[in-house]
């Protein structure tokens, strides 16, 4: 009888090692098993964002860049501004995205897309680059332009008609660099995932946010007053000038928002604030310099439709510089308009991912016969 017990005592004390130690497999392996899913399906931490990081992006994007400017000033009872456009080009781009790599080629689509007898012939020269670093988005940009009409040329000057209205002027010119800088208070907020080419949103998100820019700006005409001469002024110098340029720096405040509704994604943001100057006029061999403030907006407009497997997007970017000489004002505006549409190709499985997933299948039959 003693020996019975003690037999049952030994099976009863085996029979609990053999579940303790099966239940202790099962645990581990079961963490395994979730980390590496978690790993398989990785997405943005805050799962706020979708990150197609690991998956092969091919994309194409057809838009425009123009930059016309605007000249404010009482030169006649019924004139008070005059308008220069430049006339641009429809461009085209292919690219490729993979993990932190992407590469894009540019091409003109057409040579010029207003008619050249009304806007003459303009050369542009745009060169830029952006990063994301935690909070902050980092933006660098450097645009030229040649060759700007003057419209309405016919209202001071009746060489020109309203069937053959501005005057061509290929020798005017503008310039713009920039260095800008954005903080958003979310983290969330990222523009990789705003752009929709190797992520996009899975819900709202909105935050407060700060910008810092840096500028270089203004308009030359090589030694030619800007002003057409039958509208210039000998008494006021400024309207003379041949040059008007500026370098500022400033902050502007805003707010952004994105949000994903049905697979169709639209964000922005919007700010307002100000910039200390430093402007400068020049009349033949002969500059001169102010130190001033000048208001500044940030807008920024993006959209479209996105699923894991394709995208399309329409991108605008709207930039303005101004610079005040009491009753002269020179408004510049920079804005760009894209559509952008891609495929994501699917991702491969790892094959160490396909190990770990087999492991953990055949160790859960082993473990679950054993039980």
């Amino acid at each position: 009888m003693k020996k019975l017990k003690l037999n049952l005592l030994f099976y009863d004390y085996a029979s609990f090692n053999i579940l303790k130690l099966s239940t202790l497999k099962l645990g581990v392996f079961t963490l395994i098993c979730f980390s590496s899913f978690n790993f398989s399906i990785a997405q943005d931490d805050s799962l706020v964002i979708e990150n197609f990081k690991d998956r092969k992006v091919v994309f194409a994007d057809l838009g425009y860049t123009t930059a016309p400017f605007f000249m404010r000033y009482p030169y006649t009872s019924e004139l008070g501004k005059l308008s220069y456009k430049n006339n641009f080009r429809l461009f085209m781009g292919l690219g490729f995205a993979y993990k932190w790599f992407s590469m894009r080629i540019g091409f003109p689509v057409l040579k010029s897309f207003r008619s050249k007898e009304k806007f003459g012939e303009t050369k542009q020269f745009n060169l830029g680059f952006d990063f994301s670093f935690q909070k902050m988005y980092f933006d660098f940009e450097f645009k030229s332009v040649l060759g700007y009409s003057i419209q309405d040329a016919y209202r001071w000057d009746s060489t020109y008609t309203e069937v053959n209205p501005n005057q061509n002027e290929a020798s005017i010119g503008t310039l713009n660099f920039a260095v800008n800088a954005w903080y958003f208070k979310d983290k969330n907020f990222k523009m990789n995932a705003l752009v929709g080419k190797r992520a996009h949103y899975v819900r709202r998100v909105h935050t407060w946010y700060v910008k810092g820019t840096v500028n270089v700006f203004g308009a030359d005409n090589n030694g030619v007053p800007l002003i057409p001469q039958p509208l210039q002024n000998p008494a006021n110098s400024k309207t003379l000038s041949s040059t008007l340029s500026s370098f500022d720096f400033g902050v502007i405040p805003g707010y952004a928002y994105v949000d994903r509704i049905n697979n169709w994604q639209f964000s922005g943001w919007l700010g307002i604030g100000g910039v200390v100057q430093s402007k400068f006029y020049t009349v033949p061999d002969n500059p001169r310099g102010f130190l001033g403030l000048a208001p500044r907006y940030d807008i920024r407009l993006m959209g479209g439709y996105s699923r894991p497997e394709y995208f399309i997007f329409l991108l605008t970017d709207f930039d303005n510089k101004s610079i005040r000489f009491s009753d002269l004002i020179y408004r510049q505006y920079f804005y760009s308009i894209k559509i952008v549409g891609g495929y994501r190709f699917p991702e491969r499985k790892k094959k160490f991912q396909r190990i770990i997933n087999e492991l953990c299948f055949n160790t859960f039959l082993v473990i679950e016969s054993k039980l």
